[in-house]
């Protein structure tokens, strides 16, 4: 007799297809391969991470030192420490992060012995000449308005970064500058992501008064 699909019993019927399961793989940057042949004596590997971030590196020293020849000094210190401890390189961040977190330290060192930064609390509110500025004040840019010259601005700009405490032109640098994340920026400064925000809200905001106030003075010497 005829079996039907319907009455065909559960033991004969093919079993299904197995699902297949996508490979999952995990792509290695670049950089790690190039420390582990820097590790293993290739001089030419550890040449090329060098030359990918020593104006990084170079920039960062000298946004926080605001000195060019510290910066260039910092830059050398920096690489060579690294390659003295490439061993201590576990590829959980990347290199460039790595990097700039020796950088940091050699920075912040140098500016200790010269012992000309004061310090600063962080957690301190920021004040200017009409009282505390609210946190929620978020952004530091000039209004479109204010923008009379982008090279006078940019001028501007860099001399009152200039006069930031060392603790928030650091944060300032990394994460606006040099466009760090902010995870990125908490793990070169050994910060947690909390303390990072904090201190680039701080930055942003005395960066922002200083500007406006400079704007100020500018529009009322124009109309004067």
């Amino acid at each position: 007799m005829y079996l039907g699909c319907a009455d065909r019993s559960p033991e004969l019927m093919p079993d299904p297809m197995p699902a297949l399961e996508p490979t999952i793989t995990e792509e290695i940057h670049p950089d790690v391969a190039l420390v582990e042949r820097a590790r293993a004596g290739d001089g030419s590997a550890f040449e090329q991470l060098v030359r990918q971030y020593d104006r990084q590196i170079f920039r960062v020293a000298q946004h926080i030192t605001q000195n060019r020849e510290d910066a260039e000094d910092i830059t050398q210190d920096a690489f060579f420490k690294a390659y003295q401890k490439l061993d201590q390189f576990q590829g959980n961040s990347k290199f460039s992060t790595w990097l700039v977190r020796i950088a940091v330290n050699e920075s912040l060192m140098r500016l200790r012995k010269r012992k000309t930064s004061k310090t600063v609390s962080m957690d301190e509110d920021v004040q200017t000449d009409e009282g505390s500025i609210p946190r929620d004040f978020a952004e530091w840019r000039p209004n479109p308005e204010q923008q009379y010259n982008q090279a006078e601005l940019g001028d501007i700009l860099r001399k009152t970064i200039q006069g930031l405490p060392p603790g928030f032109r650091t944060v300032f640098t990394l994460r606006d500058i040099e466009n760090l994340s902010t995870e990125e920026t908490a793990e070169a400064l050994g910060l947690s992501v909390p303390a990072v925000k904090s201190r680039l809200l701080r930055a942003r905001l005395q960066l922002r008064e200083r500007l406006s106030r400079y704007f100020k003075q500018k529009k009322e010497g124009q109309s004067g």
